[in-house]
């Protein structure tokens, strides 16, 4: 078995053999198995490089100091989340004075390069927007040959911290909606999916930076950019010593304001909160897992490698545009600690049936037979565990259409449908195979499914100094119905 410190050493002596391969012009090549079919593809869209800078406030304006904030170079990150197990990324390096500038002339062509060294791993450009009136936001930029240009003009305008000295003009929510119709326009759209949504706020549905109210907002005026936020936030190694022991006074994923929920933020880990409220409109509003990677604990950081601990699935085949079109699209599902590595939800009215992140349409009154496929894998994770799932959860909420009042952040018709043990479920291998059927569909409702290696009913707020190995939780996006 292995330890968290034997494979980090063993990860760094990978990405130290890939530099004496570069320093002689070869290109590193870890062979894996590509198909153009769909898959479960794991990702993670928040990883900072060396070029998250710290700022020398000697100079007017502030100089960019490389290395100042997140230490690594993107090729390294890229290789180390292809060690991880990760099949795609995104660079999402956050702004400051002139920092488009930094973006385009240094982070960009370090990009093309990581993306020469490992080729096998999907790379995109992005960035993490300082987003105006609100926190911060993954930027994620469409492959293609102009993907540089379109993050610098996006970051020049929009980026809230750009200009020196700063501009309250560019810190309004009227600022953000304009970035999205400015997005909405272009030809290759962006996504946007919001990061960290609740590290500001102060008690359970007591908001700060972001609100209900402006992800709404978002989602009116670019539904296919604004597509959701991240319901397990990054920084899940902060409550990590670098030699693993706990620092038992430090909450997970630094959020020291109100705890989140088994590494969940409170907007999605909540049962009949935020979320609920969003998918019982209607909304295609989706969550996402991330690394949020500046500095690995075992380097004196607060973060995991990407892929190490958190990761997003998507259905897609293995590329840029199928996977960018996935994260639209909310064919996708999350997972801490490799809890699970696959998870096929499948609702059928025996005639049709549909996938995560799609819409089944049927027969007033038919029933749905839902049907609940994981794959938990018999294999040890980056801890050195082998965690089990202990219970499945279907939960369904009515859609009831668009809110009046823009701030609500509940759904009072979300229930836990039904619980699923291991009397409950069918093995066969590493699969566990599971089915509910709801009777007599007569009106809009939305399935999701979510599931732990613990024996909590619903997560509980995290204490501080939580080992993160031990708390472990997966969420599907939802499937949508209509009769």
């Amino acid at each position: 078995m292995y330890s968290p410190m034997s494979m980090f050493r063993q990860a760094k002596n990978v990405f130290l053999l890939a530099l004496l391969l570069i320093s002689v012009g070869c290109t590193v090549s870890l062979t894996v198995e590509q198909t153009e079919s769909r898959q479960w593809l794991a990702g993670d869209h928040h990883i900072h490089s060396r070029y998250s800078v710290g700022w020398d406030t000697e100079t007017d304006p502030p100089s960019p100091k490389i290395a100042g904030d997140a230490i690594y170079p993107i090729p390294m990150n890229a290789l180390m989340a292809k060690y991880f197990g990760l099949a795609w990324t995104v660079t999402t390096d956050h702004g400051g004075p002139n920092h488009a500038k930094v973006n385009l002339e240094l982070a960009y062509p370090e990009l093309v390069r990581s993306r020469e060294v490992v080729p096998e791993l999907i790379q995109f450009y992005g960035m993490e927007l300082n987003s105006p009136a609100a926190d911060h936001s993954s930027l994620i930029i469409p492959h293609g040959p102009a993907e540089a240009e379109q993050l610098h003009a996006l970051e020049s305008r929009f980026d809230k911290l750009e200009v020196y000295p700063f501009d309250p003009a560019r810190d309004t929510e009227e600022k953000m909606l304009e970035a999205l119709e400015f997005m909405r326009e272009m030809s290759r759209k962006p996504v946007v999916i919001a990061n960290h949504p609740s590290r500001s706020a102060t008690g359970l549905g007591e908001y700060g930076l972001d609100s209900p109210a402006e992800f709404r907002s978002w989602n009116d005026t670019a539904p296919d950019i604004a597509v959701g936020m991240a319901g397990a936030p990054g920084h899940q190694a902060v409550t990590l010593n670098p030699d693993g022991s706990l620092r038992d006074q430090y909450p997970r994923a630094g959020y020291r304001l109100f705890p989140t929920m088994g590494a969940f933020d409170q907007m999605t880990a909540r049962l009949g909160g935020f979320w609920d409220s969003m998918l019982g409109e209607g909304r295609h509003w989706w969550i996402t897992a991330n690394s949020d990677s500046h500095v690995h604990y075992t380097d004196g950081g607060y973060d995991f490698w990407p892929g190490e601990y958190s990761k997003t699935y998507v259905f897609a085949e293995k590329n840029h545009d199928s996977i960018i079109e996935a994260l639209r699209m909310g064919r996708m599902f999350v997972t801490t600690g490799d809890l699970v590595s696959e998870l096929y939800v499948t609702a059928s009215d025996g005639i049709n049936s549909a996938n995560i992140g799609d819409e089944l349409h049927l027969a007033k009154g038919s029933s749905v037979q839902v049907t609940i496929k994981i794959r938990d894998p018999s294999k040890d994770n980056h801890h050195g565990d082998n965690p089990q799932v202990q219970r499945v959860d279907l939960i369904v909420g009515d859609v009831t259409g668009k809110v009046t009042n823009k701030s609500q952040d509940t759904n009072d018709s979300t229930r836990v449908v039904k619980r699923f043990y291991k009397k409950d479920w069918r093995r066969q291998g590493d699969f566990l195979t599971m089915t509910h059927t709801i009777e007599n569909v007569s009106a809009r409702l939305y399935l999701r499914v979510r599931g732990t290696n613990t024996d909590e009913l619903e997560p509980e707020p995290d204490p501080l100094g939580e080992d993160p190995w031990l708390d472990l939780w997966f969420y599907s996006n939802p499937i949508f119905v209509k009769p």
